[in-house]
């Protein structure tokens, strides 16, 4: 029996005492009663009456709540973006909270947690399937259960909203408050609805006259998200800062997905012919990339270069053991691109990123597992194939910025030269669509390249969208669409796609994290700098220090709300507001000094100097001797400056 999908219309009816949740494409399921102002939630065999028609949405975000009131979130408008193998995909438009209290209480905290969550939600790139699971790779899709609900398929690293749907989740799952109540309730599955955070481009085009459909998607992850200077390195439970996945696809014969988001240029699928058999086939190719996995911190101190802090290796080594458990677990072979300078202040974290990797080559795995029952856990390496579980990491130093420097950008083939025994190995998913339904798995991909610079940004966008075309070029090489000798580059219009395409997910991921878009990526659109480039670089970087000093506070806040890494607490009512200025009333005052100081200068009188009025001459001299006078601020007028009035004195004597 196939898992009940989200549904696709939901109303939404609304009373004083409950909010009633409904599909109408599916009248014969429960409706999904909310009370109000309490919050229980119950389902309802029946139709509600005495409410109201509120609106239709697309689909449930979730529920938080604040200091003073819980709201539902609500999507309330989304765009259509492509098809993948057929299923849908969204885009989150716009969505609303709806308050528990029909009368809502006022409290400028309140308020202020509003904007943080709205501004947060309204400039997230979200996107969601209600038959797709955008939170798992082609080939986690193909090994999990497809029977399951799609919000238990989803990978809990991606499920971004998975925090506020904690109660929807609870109560499925017939738990209320920490006690079982009433059992689990499978109905509710419709109306979970996991949304990832990222870039996803879809387009239908063709390479050498075969046609195709070229995906993009970037995951990132709800643990540890945040601002550029306002999270960085990892914390105690190994999750990394700005940890984001890519996956690069190629959809072949997948005429269900034709017609949508095409690129101009090609035509989509017109001008191609299917390849090989029927069957819908898809090859994907899977990066990562993360902060330094040390503890590890840039403190702004209003200066271009924020103070650098690192703590001893030594401290963070459980952590660093986490967080490489888990990525060995999940991509069997780890490259470690480091990109940071190996001169300055990037020294020492370069430096202490190959420490925290040593320490772990160098501990015993077996007694580190001895105490354990069960190594369920690493179930993707085969046991036995390694001397050492940490030997699945290899260490690959890069100097992007010493060795491309003088626009030598060609020379980053350099780092692609150290990888390509290991990405050869580490191969890539190809799957094909059988007729009776499930996936026939022909290769799995069995290593991962672990990109990272200083912000995970820039430097890493280059090298990722490099090692994404030499990868795209393997593929189409191994199904016989191209020679050996070519390349997916060959094609100039396809290659125009590809960069622009890269490119995009830099900005998005970037603009995530630091505010902006990202740097360099002229050479990415182009493949050579440009002084235009450069410029944009140049503005990019003066709106990212502003952004890093002024406004990531509250956008971090927006973060952590959203993802629960931080929750009003209800208790505090009463005992000050959480937001108030507590900095002394002199240090308050001093912009708003500054600011009358610049206006009363800004508003001087600039009298006429040809024909100056003689009041206006008197004013200026009587002014002037009042001033002479003052104990402290005369010494620094001095004595009478006929200079300084003679411009004055020259207007009053034309005049007479």
């Amino acid at each position: 029996m196939s898992a009940m999908l989200p549904f696709r219309d939901i109303n939404v009816h609304a009373s004083s005492t409950y909010y009633a949740f409904s599909s109408p494409s599916s009248p014969n399921a429960p409706t999904l009663v909310i009370d109000r102002p309490s919050g229980d939630l119950r389902l309802n065999d029946g139709n509600i009456t005495g409410g109201h028609r509120v609106s239709s949405i697309s689909g449930i975000l979730g529920i938080i709540k604040l200091r003073l009131d819980s709201y539902v979130i609500t999507i309330t408008k989304s765009q259509a973006v492509g098809r993948i193998k057929g299923h849908q995909i969204y885009k989150v438009v716009s969505t609303e909270f709806m308050p528990m209290r029909e009368r809502q209480l006022t409290d400028p905290d309140e308020q202020t947690y509003l904007t943080y969550l709205k501004t947060q939600l309204k400039t997230s790139p979200l996107y969601f399937s209600y038959s797709f699971d955008l939170t798992n790779s082609f080939q986690r899709q193909a090994q999990g259960d497809a029977n399951q609900p799609l919000w238990q398929r989803a990978d809990d690293r991606f499920f971004w909203n998975r925090f506020v749907s904690t109660s929807l989740i609870d109560f499925r799952e017939g738990k209320t408050s920490g006690r079982i109540s009433g059992g689990a309730q499978p109905s509710v599955d419709a109306y979970i609805l996991p949304v990832m955070f990222g870039m996803l481009s879809i387009t239908n085009t063709s390479i050498k006259g075969n046609a195709m459909t070229f995906t993009l998607i970037t995951r990132r992850s709800r643990h540890r998200a945040g601002t550029r200077y306002m999270s960085r390195g990892l914390d105690d439970q190994g999750h990394v800062s700005n940890f984001n996945e890519t996956e690069q696809s190629v959809i072949l014969n997948d005429s269900t997905s034709s017609g949508m988001t095409s690129f101009a240029g090609d035509q989509g699928f017109t001008n191609g012919k299917p390849v090989g058999g029927r069957e819908t086939q898809v090859l994907a190719y899977v990066q990562t990339r993360g902060s330094v996995p040390v503890f590890w911190a840039e403190v702004n101190n209003i200066r271009y270069v924020p103070i650098l802090q690192i703590r001893g290796v030594e401290s963070a080594q459980e952590a660093t053991r986490h967080h490489f458990d888990e990525q060995i677990s999940l991509y069997g072979e780890n490259y470690l691109v480091n990109l940071v300078n190996q001169k300055g202040r990037e020294k020492r974290v370069k430096e202490a990123y190959e420490e925290a990797v040593r320490l772990l080559q160098s501990t015993s795995v077996e007694e580190k597992e001895s105490g354990r029952k069960t190594n369920e856990r690493f179930n993707v390496i085969e046991p036995g194939d390694k001397t050492s579980w940490y030997d699945h990491l290899h260490y690959v130093y890069f100097d992007f910025h010493n060795e491309t420097k003088g626009l030598k950008w060609h020379r980053a083939q350099l780092l692609l030269d150290q990888l390509k025994d290991g990405l050869t190995t580490g191969s890539y998913f190809h799957g094909i669509d059988m007729p009776g339904g499930g996936i026939d798995v022909r290769r799995k991909q069995t290593a991962v390249v672990r990109t990272n610079c200083m912000d995970c940004l820039d430097r890493t966008n280059v090298v990722q969208s490099m090692l994404g075309r030499w990868s795209l070029t393997r593929q189409l090489i191994d199904l016989g669409l191209l020679r050996p000798g070519e390349t997916a580059s060959d094609d100039q219009t396809f290659e125009h796609l590809f960069r622009n395409v890269w490119a995009d997910n830099a900005d998005i991921v970037s603009r995530s994290y630091s505010g902006t878009g990202a740097l360099k990526t002229d050479f990415t659109r182009t493949g050579n700098r440009t002084r235009a480039g450069a410029l944009q670089d140049l503005n990019n970087s003066i709106t990212r220090y502003v952004s890093n000093n002024f406004s990531d506070g509250p956008r971090q806040d927006g973060f952590d709300l959203f993802l629960g890494t931080y929750q009003p607490d209800s208790a505090a009512i009463g005992l000050g507001q959480q937001f108030a200025d507590r900095r002394p009333l002199v240090v308050q005052a001093v912009p708003y000094v500054l600011g009358v100081c610049v206006f009363f200068v800004a508003i001087s009188v600039n009298w006429p100097k040809l024909n100056t009025p003689n009041w206006a001459v008197e004013a200026y001299e009587d002014t002037l001797n009042r001033v002479r006078k003052d104990p402290i601020v005369g010494s620094f007028i001095g004595g009478k400056n006929a200079a300084g009035l003679g411009n004055l004195e020259e207007g009053k004597k034309r005049r007479e």
